[in-house]
């Protein structure tokens, strides 16, 4: 039936859905119809786009955060082979070519002085130094149930407090962006690039090309990664890549890029955070007070409370008594963006380390504990019970190894790890083997689920252990591509094995889920190993420092 004749029926008064048991997909592994292609090599990116009489354009931009062109010589830029032209455009100035090369190349030549007055030159020691001194400062309130600051003052308590930073970190997707567009005979404009918003990216473009919306066509392409890359309010990347099109007029057809330094370096990451904790025990043993306080960017770039800051903490699922979280929303010319699970890539970290050292502190085992603190019918016990029923929790690890529990939900979705973990001949962590329990409510394609938290693994793994973009001494970005910002290789990937919980609950998600807990679970592990617990990240930095 075609849509608008569904849309002239009647719907009937009493619905009755189908039962379960009468489902033919629903439920049923299927692979995805798009693994081939990416695994052969015949599937088409917007990389491998390249119409007849193609311009290539690169952008030479600040390495400061905030800095904008004072003066740029392009002499030497206009004598590299097949530069055609050099512009400058409010993101920095533009190289046009005949192909990648020479456009890289005149960039390299250009000469290009930098305005810093608005720019960003503190260093990240800096900037993590301004942000503990608001730990001292009102905040703006995300939850507060009972008292606690008379929890605190009670006599006979242990108190525990830990202070946790957190690093910038970069989306670094196997495709940079990038975008393709085409003037058609009738002076529409076809845009190829992988969008996660391909709507706003039309909108954009049609404003800056001075054209009717209906005569710009964004053709989305896979997208070669995005973790939230490419979901930007207000389409920042199409706003460089159009008016770099613009500039040019529009004869020849173009294509926009940025390399793999370009993306390390340029901004839109996940905000760098701190947090403080502080946790209240009674004489039994009991926490009866749970204080938290963040501190970072509003990626919403909100005064007010910005909720994708505290998500995990306010919304905490174990039941203390008296619980307090705060934030605080830095302003920086860093521009912030969520990254893949957004505030549970921090919050999820803090609040499940820190639940760990409380409970050993009174010798609670950490599962154990954990679900005393929990609601017996949640589902964060549900897949806590399961992910430590698939380890065996309370058998004897392997001589070297432990092992480290973590539970979060994010997205709707429940996620319980388990981690076993060594140290590794270089003093780092070895994660060997990771037990992932998920409850995402009805699952609709169990290969999916689970290649969605085997993948989320991998990256969160990758970024708890290595990853950081730091500012140097004046501000300038370090990191500039994967021998720096690296990805976790295919050797040190640990073994997954993954469960899914049976849900009648809505589908939820799975494309972030799996992200949060592994951190967590490893931290939690290496403090068993080596009686440390993890304050900083990535924990590699911590030890080579």
């Amino acid at each position: 039936m075609r849509a608008d004749s569904a849309a002239r029926q009647t719907p009937p008064a009493d619905v009755k859905l189908k039962d379960p048991k009468d489902f033919v997909l629903i439920g049923t592994e299927l692979p995805k119809l798009d693994t081939q292609g990416k695994i052969n090599g015949t599937a088409i990116f917007t990389l491998d786009i390249t119409p007849d009489n193609l311009l290539v354009a690169v952008v030479a931009h600040p390495k400061h955060f905030g800095a904008t062109v004072k003066t740029f010589d392009d002499g030497e830029a206009r004598k590299v082979m097949g530069v055609v032209d050099v512009k400058q455009i409010p993101q920095g100035v533009a190289v046009y070519a005949d192909n990648t090369f020479a456009a890289l190349k005149g960039r390299d030549a250009l000469k290009v002085e930098w305005d810093l007055a608005k720019a960003e030159t503190r260093s990240s020691q800096e900037l993590a130094a301004e942000y503990i001194r608001h730990f001292n400062e009102p905040g703006l309130e995300a939850a507060n149930t009972g008292n606690v600051d008379e929890a605190f003052r009670k006599e006979g308590l242990q108190t525990v407090e830990a202070e946790i930073v957190f690093p910038f970190l970069a989306h670094a997707p196997m495709e940079p962006l990038d975008a393709v567009f085409i003037k058609a005979a009738d002076g529409s404009v076809d845009i190829y690039n992988g969008a996660q918003f391909p709507g706003f990216d039309q909108q954009v473009a049609a404003k800056i090309l001075g054209l009717d919306e209906k005569k710009v066509r964004v053709n989305t392409q896979l997208a070669g990664g995005s973790f939230g890359r490419k979901a930007q309010f207000g389409s920042p990347y199409m706003q460089e890549a159009a008016t770099t099109y613009a500039a040019i007029g529009g004869d020849r057809p173009l294509k926009h890029m940025w390399t793999r330094e370009d993306d390390i370096q340029g901004g839109f990451y996940r905000p760098m955070y701190a947090h403080k904790m502080r946790g209240a025990i009674d004489a039994e043993g009991h926490i009866t007070a749970w204080e938290q306080i963040i501190v970072g960017q509003s990626i919403m770039a909100k005064a007010d409370l910005d909720q994708t800051s505290v998500e995990g903490a306010s919304n905490l699922p174990y039941q203390i008594p008296n619980l307090k979280v705060t934030s605080h929303n830095i302003v920086l010319p860093i521009p912030p963006l969520w990254w893949r699970s957004v505030g549970h890539t921090h919050t999820g970290f803090a609040v499940e380390t820190f639940v760990d050292e409380l409970l050993a502190r009174v010798g609670r085992d950490p599962v154990e504990g954990r679900l005393a603190l929990l609601d017996k019918g949640s589902r964060h016990a549900g897949v806590l019970r399961k992910a430590s029923e698939m380890a065996d929790w309370g058998s004897t690890p392997p001589d070297g190894r432990a092992r480290g529990v973590a539970v979060v939900e994010s997205f709707g979705s429940f996620v319980g790890q388990v981690a076993e973990v060594s140290v590794g001949s270089d003093g780092a962590p070895r994660v060997h083997k990771v037990w992932c329990a998920v409850d995402c409510g009805v699952a609709v394609n169990p290969n999916i689920i689970k290649a969605q938290m085997e993948g989320g693994i991998g990256y969160g793994l990758g970024a708890v252990l290595f990853d950081a973009i730091t500012l140097g001494q004046g501000g300038r970005i370090v990191q500039s591509n994967f021998h720096d910002y690296r990805s976790i290789r295919i050797n040190e990937m640990p073994d997954v094995a993954v469960e899914i919980i049976r849900s009648a609950e809505k589908p939820t998600g799975v494309g972030e889920p799996g992200v949060p807990p592994i951190g967590p679970a490893v931290a939690n592990a290496w403090r068993k190993l080596t009686g440390t617990p993890v304050r900083q990240l990535p924990i590699v930095s911590v030890i080579s420092s």
